[in-house]
């Protein structure tokens, strides 16, 4: 069996991703031998996921552990992590792109990595490493970092740190609040209670492992590829997971029809995308019934027939509107459904569970998005849901402006400047977001900038899959383009960021656009 390629039934036995196995166990041994583990992540959706399947695996397994969040790891975040006292710490999805700072810091005795990553490495090496990329895997597409996780998850299962009376080593979780680029900010929070006995192993986290892949842009191809195939088939054995094809609109639980319709944004349909009232009529000409008791139906609600009625008149919409074959394929795809959680709310859907949590830490609340993840369904949930108003109503605002302004073009890509208009955090969204809007194309790539600082300036690159067929590589353009203005920078080859110097935007513009003109002309 090759790697893609699912068992219908795979045992639990039997490693997620067999190319990584060794690693995995190598890396899982370490943990196990460590008195106190530090785990630090990073603040969007994959993260904060990443962060919950490491900290159950090692709770499992009567490791005690705490938990810092970092919205970047820089060698101030490293040397920071360095000050702390403990021996042994699990960096889970980045850590990769920051190996030099890291392994410097392990030769000088500060601690013992394990990175559990996804993005391109930086020029170095240290034991404890695994990324799909080091193994013939495509950490942008095949393997997030929650499932880099996950895999060392599933190996710690063994672990067991039995008390002197039989009982199972306390651990404390410690949550941190209000993350900022210069420093970790560490406090301790009880961990939210379990539900039940521990399970027999730790498959039941691959439906967190999906939530980071999704989150993370992995599935945009109409569903999950790769080693993320091998995560889907165990969740789904677990009992935790469920896949099906169904209409790929963002909102399927939660959102009522006709603003399921209004609001879908990657495919756009002439006279129900962006239109209320054309998006009412065209539900009103199916002949389903479109209310209860009053209250809009969402697409949950509908039973297989209904669901089969709406999507067949869309199809047909589409086509009949000149939207394109490639657009109109892509309003059917593979979804996928976390069993667990109750049907309607945003936790169901792994696509509305990813931008929940992209609300919480990304506006300093780690803590909330974890304790999510860790199933807290009352206190952090609620004010998660707040937060979740807040960030739509900052993406809204960000396209707009986007939309509202234009873009800038240079010779290979485009590039808007939002100044403090836009978080620094959510920058990158909105700039997805934006690309395929009227007068942003998707031919080329977009750069955003946003204040991070008075002295440092956050820019955000994304791209199409189509353009990295082409030959985008925006992993190396931040880099090197980061680089020559004395910044940082990194990613995968879609997506990928910098934090460089607020006077040296021109100079990575510059440079920026060179490389992107090279890599598209190469490939």
């Amino acid at each position: 069996m090759t790697i893609g390629e699912v068992d219908p039934d795979p045992a639990p036995e039997t490693p997620p991703v067999p190319v990584l196995a060794d690693r995995a166990a190598a890396c899982a041994d370490r943990l196990a031998a460590a008195d106190e583990v530090l785990l630090a992540s990073h603040i969007d959706a994959d993260g904060l996921t990443s962060a919950a399947v490491a900290s159950t695996a090692l709770r499992r397994a009567g490791i005690p552990f705490q938990t810092t969040f970092f919205d970047q790891l820089d060698e101030a975040s490293v040397a920071k992590v360095a000050d702390t006292d403990y021996d042994t710490v699990w960096f889970t999805d980045f850590g990769s792109g920051q190996l030099d700072a890291i392994s410097a810091a392990e030769r000088e005795g500060a601690f013992t990595p394990v990175i559990a990553d996804h993005h391109q490495p930086a020029d170095a090496e240290t034991e404890y490493h695994l990324n799909p990329l080091l193994f013939g895997l495509d950490g942008a597409s095949e393997l997030s970092g929650a499932g880099a996780a996950y895999t060392i998850a599933r190996e710690l299962e063994s672990v067991d740190a039995p008390l002197a009376d039989g009982g199972t080593a306390s651990v404390e979780t410690v949550a941190a609040t209000a993350p900022t680029t210069d420093e970790a900010a560490v406090s301790t929070a009880d961990a939210p209670p379990t539900a039940g006995p521990r399970p027999p192993d730790n498959r039941d986290l691959a439906a967190l492992a999906i939530v980071g892949a999704v989150g993370d842009m992995q599935d945009s191809d109409g569903g999950l590829a790769g080693a993320n195939r091998r995560i889907v088939a165990e969740g789904v054995a677990a009992g935790a997971l469920t896949e099906q094809t169904d209409i790929a609109l963002y909102g399927r639980q939660s959102r009522p029809l006709p603003k399921l319709l209004e609001y879908a944004s990657d495919v756009q349909i002439p006279g129900i995308s962006n239109d209320p009232s054309g998006a009412v009529s065209f539900l009103e000409e199916t002949g389903i019934d479109l209310r209860t008791d009053g209250e809009w139906r969402r697409w949950v609600d509908l039973d297989g027939e209904e669901r089969e009625t709406v999507a067949s008149a869309l199809l047909r919409r589409a086509v009949d509107s000149g939207v394109p074959a490639t657009q109109v394929n892509q309003l059917i795809g593979t979804t996928y459904v976390l069993a667990d959680e109750a049907p309607g709310t945003q936790l169901r859907d792994v696509s509305e569970f990813s931008t929940l949590l992209n609300a919480t830490a990304r506006y300093d609340r780690a803590d909330v998005g974890l304790a999510v993840c860790l199933g807290d369904r009352d206190a952090a949930l609620d004010r998660a849901r707040t937060l979740l108003r807040t960030h739509r109503r900052n993406l809204s605002e960000g396209v707009e402006l986007i939309q509202s302004e234009g873009t800038q073009r240079g010779e290979s890509l485009q590039w808007f400047d939002a100044n403090s208009r836009i978080r620094e955090t959510i920058v990158g969204i909105v700039a997805g977001m934006a690309v395929g809007a009227e007068g942003i194309p998707r031919s080329v790539p977009i750069l955003a900038f946003a204040d991070k600082t008075a002295e440092k300036v956050k820019v955000s690159a994304r791209g199409t899959h189509r353009l990295v067929r082409q030959g985008l590589d925006l992993s190396v353009v931040m880099s090197e383009a980061a680089a020559a203005v004395d910044g940082e920078g990194g990613g995968h080859d879609v997506a990928a960021g910098a934090t460089i110097p607020a006077d040296g935007k021109e100079a990575f513009l510059a440079r920026a656009d060179e490389l992107v003109g090279e890599q598209l002309c190469e490939g």
